[in-house]
């Protein structure tokens, strides 16, 4: 166990907490508990609104997965890793004024809101309900990973220890917090992802003696890592271009991202967002995946790859200024799981439990329930995540595409297309989750392509036929007969 780098992670948890506890000040006055815990009033500026995307959109996989499978894979994948560039730019472009003045207007609280008074439908809310608790729990279970192997690195502890530990310290933060707490922990974790990886790319490159040298050091283990076709020549050009959709145009369709355009205060604060978010998105991205294959001339033989940041962090940074840097990768965790966990549980408990179980139920007992079921998540996440996958990244990717397959039509027509409808609606969710989970079951990568784009492609379809087959008119013509 190396104190010295342990210390600043423990100083910055002990800021969260701090955060955690004056934002609860907030939950404790307010008269309306659902806006302040899920949204945090709707007050967010420009530069907060900014860091929080990039925290919540910046997790275990940005940090701890992909710079793993860079590490692996070589240039290509940092190449590819770039698609992530305009992510906050189409979030906020596409959804933008409209559907903050929308959600704002009707005091819509969660993605889920906006969808049932749109298209007037319950099979939406419970599909969008079943689609967010079925995909993020795999999104959850991953940062829960990243923050194990973190803690497993740094302390020596079991894996199952570390997880524990991760899971207690992010459930009693998230729970006093709510919204408001990870928005403004999200843009302290924000600063520090952005200084933590160009502290630790440089630092890398002064460990591996420059970057001529790493070069002609990777390129004689294997010309391919410098290739943009991978290691393995496995990154075909058709297959790169699909993460454009993946984790580019699709982050539209996230409802952790997505909610974040209803929380902004005014349209300056969207615009600042906007470039704000790009730039620090896009240094970060880059940073830490190209900090990935460098690591491979550095510190060579590393097996599990979700251990390859922590262990160079270690290698080439004196120790407390280590322990700084993996603040970054733990601030990326606790952000992401802090948002996951506040989406999931408002969707049990505000879109399900309030709209189907008990219409009238006080703020008290709401206030009661919905720290009830944050335990319960983040408890049966802990479950899921006692058996780790290799690579973790695979996980928040499969999250990724699997609820763009669901929610990014019924969004981006929800909003743009007024003879978009309810029965368009449900069929292209059902195509779309259906359809992925068969693709990413049985036929992966099908014409080699990312999974993610087909399904796509099928709800995109399957709702535009849905919406003309029963139009509106007819609709009402066949329930007045």
């Amino acid at each position: 166990m190396n104190t010295a780098v342990i210390l600043p992670l423990i100083i910055f948890l002990f800021i969260f907490f701090v955060i955690g506890f004056w934002a609860n000040r907030y939950i404790q006055s307010t008269n309306s508990f659902l806006q302040e815990y899920f949204l945090g009033g709707r007050e967010l500026g420009g530069f907060v609104l900014a860091m929080t995307m990039i925290a919540t959109y910046g997790s275990a996989s940005s940090f701890i997965g992909g710079p793993g499978v860079a590490y692996t894979k070589g240039l290509g994948w940092v190449l590819l890793s770039m698609a992530q560039l305009p992510a906050g730019y189409f979030v906020l472009m596409a959804l933008g004024k409209k559907f903050a003045i929308i959600a704002k207007k009707n005091n819509y609280v969660t993605i889920i809101d906006f969808l049932k008074e749109r298209y007037q439908s319950n099979a939406i809310v419970l599909l969008s309900a079943l689609s967010i608790i079925i995909f993020l729990f795999s999104s959850m279970t991953a940062q829960w990973v990243g923050g194990a192997r973190l803690i497993e690195s740094l302390t020596g502890m079991s894996y199952t220890v570390s997880l524990f530990i991760f899971a207690v310290s992010v459930l009693v933060y998230v729970i006093i917090g709510g919204f408001r707490a990870v928005a403004l922990s999200d843009t302290v974790q924000g600063m520090i992802m952005l200084i933590g990886t160009i502290v630790l790319l440089i630092g890398t490159i002064v460990a591996g003696g420059g970057m001529t040298n790493i070069m002609s050091e990777l390129a004689a283990d294997n010309p391919n890592f410098l290739s943009p076709f991978g290691a393995e020549r496995d990154l075909s050009p058709l297959y790169v271009s699909s993460f454009w959709i993946l984790v580019g145009v699709g982050v539209v369709g996230l409802p952790q991202i997505a909610v974040r355009a209803m929380s902004y205060k005014d349209a300056k604060a969207m615009h600042l967002a906007i470039i704000i978010g790009t730039i620090v998105i896009g240094t970060i991205m880059f940073g830490m995946h190209l900090i990935g294959v460098l690591a491979r001339a550095v510190l060579p033989g590393i097996e599990i790859g979700d251990k390859v940041m922590p262990l160079l962090t270690m290698e080439v940074l004196p120790s407390f200024f280590a322990g700084l840097v993996l603040a970054a990768p733990m601030a990326a965790i606790m952000s992401t799981v802090n948002a996951l966990l506040i989406l999931v549980s408002s969707t049990i408990v505000k879109d399900v439990y309030l709209n189907f179980i008990k219409h009238d139920a006080s703020e008290a007992h709401i206030k009661r329930t919905s720290l009830m079921v944050t335990t319960i998540i983040g408890l049966a996440v802990v479950f899921f995540a006692l058996n780790p996958p290799d690579l973790l990244v695979w996980l928040n990717l499969f999250s990724f595409g699997g609820l763009e397959s669901v929610f990014i039509w019924p969004i981006i027509f929800g909003l743009y297309w007024s003879k978009g409808n309810k029965y368009g609606a449900i069929i292209s969710m059902v195509v779309g989750m259906s359809s992925y989970i068969l693709f990413d079951r049985f036929y992966p990568n099908a014409f080699g392509l990312h999974t993610v784009v087909l399904p796509v492609l099928l709800s995109l379809i399957s709702f535009v036929l849905g919406s003309m087959a029963m139009p509106e008119g007819r609709r009402k013509e066949l329930e007045r007969s």
